[in-house]
C-alpha cells in the first residue's frame, strides 16, 4: 500500500521541529570529571554559569559508589546502616535506669487495675 501523501509518516506525536534554531541556543556548559573507587569516570555537564560550583560527589551510573573529582583519591563507598528495631531505636534514647523505672511504672499501673477491677466485680 503507498503512502496516501501523509506528512507525518515516521515521526512520533509530540515531535517538535529539528534543529538548533527551532530550539533557541544552548546554555554555555561545563563538564566537570567524577571518578569512583572503581576507576570509572562520569562526565557530567552543569550550564557554566559565574556562581555555580559543582557538587563534591556525584553518583556512579555505571556501579552506583560515589565518585570525586580527585581521581586519586576517589570517596569510600557509603556505609549502609543495618535496619534498626523500634527497641534500638529506644535504647538510643533512654537508659537503662529509665527503662527499668518506666516498666516498674506501668507494672504498677497494671496492677491497680487489675486488683481494682477485681474488686468491682465481687
Amino acid at each position: 500500500m503507498a503512502s496516501a501523501g501523509h506528512a507525518i509518516r515516521g515521526s512520533r506525536v509530540g515531535a517538535g521541529p529539528m534543529g538548533e534554531q527551532e530550539r533557541g541556543e544552548m546554555a554555555p556548559r561545563t563538564v566537570v570529571s567524577y571518578w569512583c573507587l572503581n576507576g570509572h569516570e562520569t562526565r557530567p555537564s552543569f550550564a557554566a554559569l559565574e556562581e555555580f560550583e559543582p557538587p563534591e560527589h556525584w553518583d556512579c551510573p555505571r556501579c552506583g559508589l560515589p565518585a570525586g573529582q580527585d581521581q586519586a583519591n576517589p570517596p569510600a563507598p557509603l556505609r549502609n546502616e543495618p535496619y534498626k528495631t523500634h527497641l534500638a531505636y529506644v535504647k538510643e534514647r533512654r537508659s537503662e535506669a529509665d527503662g527499668a523505672a518506666l516498666l516498674e511504672e506501668a507494672l504498677a499501673t497494671l496492677r491497680d487495675r487489675r486488683s481494682g477491677g477485681l474488686a468491682t466485680a465481687r
